[in-house]
């Protein structure tokens, strides 16, 4: 009577060990990438919707309109703090800047900022970001606007 394998070797589980470990060693820092990515993009959707608040309320009492509209912003999981000011770039601009929290958050985006700058001239808005390559929108990929 012949003996059926019931089981695997030592060599076949070992193998199956190390190719566990290889895509686990690639899949962790893609998918740290990725968390940061979507933590980074609740900046610009915060920023995004200040957009038409801040451009009426300048249209219609100028540079004293650059203010965080009442009700129109909160921040959110990942953003420590929103602010809309008078831009030091040029006297007529408004900054508003999105900072992340330093703790609670991906490191890759802990701290950093996004900032949008609109000028009331040409009726544009300028996106920057100290946010790294990998996490940062394309659209948004400019130096900083202080």
């Amino acid at each position: 009577m012949k003996k059926v394998q019931q089981g695997f070797t030592l060599i076949e589980l070992m193998i199956v060990v190390a190719i566990i470990g290889i895509l686990a060693a690639v899949a962790i820092p893609a998918y740290q990438d990725y968390t940061a990515k979507a933590q980074a993009s609740e900046a610009y959707i915060l920023l995004d919707g200040l957009k038409t608040p801040v451009s009426e309320a300048m249209a219609g009492v100028g540079i004293s309109g650059c203010v965080v509209p009442s009700g129109a912003v909160t921040t959110g999981n990942s953003i420590a703090s929103v602010t809309v000011s008078a831009s030091a770039v040029t006297a007529t601009s408004c900054l508003v800047k999105a900072t992340f929290k330093g703790s609670g958050v991906n490191t890759k985006i802990q701290g950093k900022i996004v900032t949008m700058l609109y000028d009331p001239i040409t009726g544009s808005w300028t996106c920057g970001t100290d946010l790294a390559t990998a996490v940062q929108n394309k659209a948004c990929a400019n130096a900083v606007s202080t």
